[in-house]
């Protein structure tokens, strides 16, 4: 079975057993996770599309940890300032682990 999921403002397409990073979620690492907001949902030959989310459907995940994603550097320069700013930033995600795709 497999499910299309909305978190963060991202759609993201999940299946049983997958390990995915999200945006940060209100839970702390090890506690359970519900996923509501379920657009597409494939079981087999059967296809259910929500319009906007699938009635019933919902898939549980577990929160393994919360990991830090690659650098990203902005850079400001001005010219013949001899003057240069140079910022860094890592985006924290959550671990998550999807555990069951409930149908409803």
């Amino acid at each position: 079975m497999k499910a299309v999921i909305q978190t963060g403002g991202k759609q993201v397409s999940v299946a049983e057993g997958d390990v995915l990073h999200v945006e940060l979620l209100p839970a702390e690492p090890g506690q359970a996770t519900r996923f509501d907001d379920v657009r597409l949902l494939i079981d087999g030959e059967t296809v259910k599309i929500g319009r906007p989310t699938v009635p019933g459907a919902s898939v549980d995940g577990e929160v393994l940890a919360e990991v830090k994603g690659p650098k990203t550097r902005a850079v400001k320069f001005r010219r013949r300032a001899d003057s240069m700013t140079v910022k860094g930033h890592r985006q924290r995600y959550h671990k998550v682990k999807i555990k069951q795709i409930n149908a409803g």
